[in-house]
């Protein structure tokens, strides 16, 4: 039985996980805001294994600006 209920607490917690990897909801929120704030639109890379990061990383592709946002702070 006990074995039962931690099977069913994997499945659940997996579940979770899989939908916030879906939902886009795996960074924190404090990161979200930096990203938002330096524009990040580039690629970020997580590799995980047994639960512990073991290395990231991000593609090139921030400070990125339009004309008109340039030309207004100027």
């Amino acid at each position: 039985m006990i074995e039962v209920e931690i099977n069913g607490n994997e499945e659940k917690h997996f579940g979770e996980f899989r939908r916030k990897v879906r939902a886009a909801e795996v960074l924190s929120a404090a990161t979200q805001r930096l990203l938002q704030a330096v524009r990040f639109s580039g690629r970020l890379s997580v590799i995980i294994q047994n639960g512990e990061i073991l290395k990231s990383g991000y593609e090139e592709g921030y400070f990125r600006q339009t004309g008109s946002a340039t030309a207004s702070t100027q």
